[in-house]
């Protein structure tokens, strides 16, 4: 009975998600906003569950529930929910409103959960290829476009090579370590000494197969093709969730089994925090279409949380699950604002589009305007308070070259985040956008206003964060 109250959220949602399955398939008309609905109602349900459930080890010591799990899986939870609600107008107006999409948005939510609550390298694995394998479809959802049919594609060729990457990492690691256990692996890691070359090398394709879930730099080829080429609910659900999941992750395995080896993986963490940070910030300059520029701007934004991985401190761990908070409500927001650039029936997406939008849409503007000097990190929105934590984390840690290097990067970023801001204000109008739904100005306006009052409860969120992180100190 522990093993099923453990896992009973992740139990209600999967069995949930094949019940709305068999019902899609029953009706005798396509009705994709009635099975989104009740996939939104389980996403509800599942939220009040994981937030009754008790810190406890199940499943032979393969599924752990714990304050961390608790806050990745709320979090989790509330991106899914944000994105699917933008789908409910979108793939209806594109023509691609089909019951599969939120029953495939679900079943990728259930093997994040699983992530989450992961103690075992195969319960890691299990969910992320629970995961990837629903992304791989939602991605070419759009099946008469070849852009989302070659983005699709792409993100599996990719993926199943990371998949690859971390599954020898975990054989690496059992073989070197003798075991796949969490709670076990520090007691084959003796200390920094004692660590065999061969488990190093084992973490390093560990963290390489996370790397690329999280499109960190140099894994990161994927991400500005298949952003842009996927439905667009279907990129606002990537750069949120499917985001949260493998950090989590890495913080789980690296702060945990490998706390003590921290000397160890360190430099890799760094290498790539810079690296991502350096691309993110210039690569974004030149585009113009702005499903790409918010593509290099997520592989910025993950390489500003790895600056709190870097130091393995629980501040540091702290001031990541404060940045991934932040930033899955100023992604899904900003996605809400990109979901509304049409145009006589047909999506927009370049950046020019966007021209004098402030004389003909001042709200729309006003809130694309504030997601936008919040990723830069300008306070006192949330994006300034995320980026504080995990700069703080380091220059506390002596990490002065990754808080160096943020900073920098972040005042680059600020040209292009800033001249969306020009573009809607200074240019000369073009012709107005179509009037928006009632769901995507939902998403906007309740991410905005998240954004925004972020400051005002500063202290729950902080709070719920840092107990998150003491449980994987001890």
């Amino acid at each position: 009975m522990m093993n099923w109250a453990a896992a009973s959220p992740e139990i209600f949602l999967a069995v949930a998600g094949m019940a709305i399955l068999l019902f899609g398939v029953l009706l005798k008309k396509e009705n994709a906003a009635l099975c989104t609905m009740l996939v939104l109602g389980a996403f509800a349900a599942t939220f009040v569950m994981v937030m009754q459930t008790v810190p406890q080890t199940a499943y032979s010591s393969l599924f752990v529930t714990d304050a961390f799990a608790s806050y990745a899986k709320l979090l989790i939870l509330a991106g899914g929910a944000l994105t699917m609600v933008l789908s409910l107008d979108y793939n209806e107006r594109q023509g691609i409103g089909r019951f599969e999409f939120p029953v495939l948005m679900l079943f990728s939510t259930v093997g994040m959960m699983t992530m989450a609550s992961a103690a075992n390298l195969m319960t890691l694995y299990m969910g992320l290829e629970l995961m990837s394998l629903s992304i791989y479809v939602l991605a070419a959802f759009a099946r008469e476009e070849l852009r989302s049919a070659e983005a699709g594609l792409k993100y599996f060729v990719l993926s199943a090579l990371a998949s690859g990457l971390l599954l020898y990492g975990i054989s690496l690691t059992y073989g070197f370590a003798g075991t796949m256990d969490f709670a076990k692996l520090p007691d084959a890691v003796t200390g920094v000494d004692g660590v065999s070359t061969g488990l190093m090398v084992g973490i390093a394709f560990v963290i390489a197969g996370l790397a690329f879930k999280l499109s960190a730099v140099p894994f990161h080829m994927w991400t500005p093709d298949v952003y842009e080429g996927a439905p667009t609910p279907v990129t606002a659900f990537m750069s949120t969730a499917p985001k949260v999941a493998p950090f989590v992750v890495l913080l789980r395995v690296l702060i945990g089994p490998f706390g003590h080896v921290s000397v160890q993986w360190q430099p890799i963490i760094e290498v790539v925090s810079i690296a991502s940070m350096l691309l993110g910030s210039f690569a974004a300059i030149g585009q113009t279409n702005i499903k790409r520029l918010m593509a290099y701007s997520s592989i910025g934004h993950m390489g500003y949380a790895l600056v709190g991985l870097a130091p393995g401190t629980e501040s540091g761990v702290r001031g990541v699950l404060i940045y991934l908070l932040t930033y899955v409500a100023m992604s899904a927001g900003a996605f809400a604002c990109v979901i509304a650039m049409r145009r006589q029936g047909k999506s927009v997406e370049r950046i020019s589009d966007l021209a004098g939008l402030a004389k003909t849409d001042l709200p729309l503007a006003s809130l694309l305007t504030l997601f936008m000097f919040s990723m830069a990190g300008v306070p006192p929105f949330a994006g300034f308070f995320g980026k504080l934590y995990v700069f703080l984390a380091a220059v506390q840690s002596g990490l002065w070259l990754l808080a160096i290097v943020g900073i920098l990067t972040s005042v680059v970023a600020c040209y292009y985040y800033i001249r969306i801001i020009k573009v809607m204000f200074f240019d000369a109008p073009a012709p107005a956008f179509d009037t928006r739904s009632a769901s995507v100005s939902f998403v906007a306006i309740a991410s905005g206003m998240f954004t925004l009052l972020f400051v005002l409860a500063l202290g729950p969120f902080t709070g719920a964060a840092e107990a998150a992180a003491r449980v994987l100190f001890g």
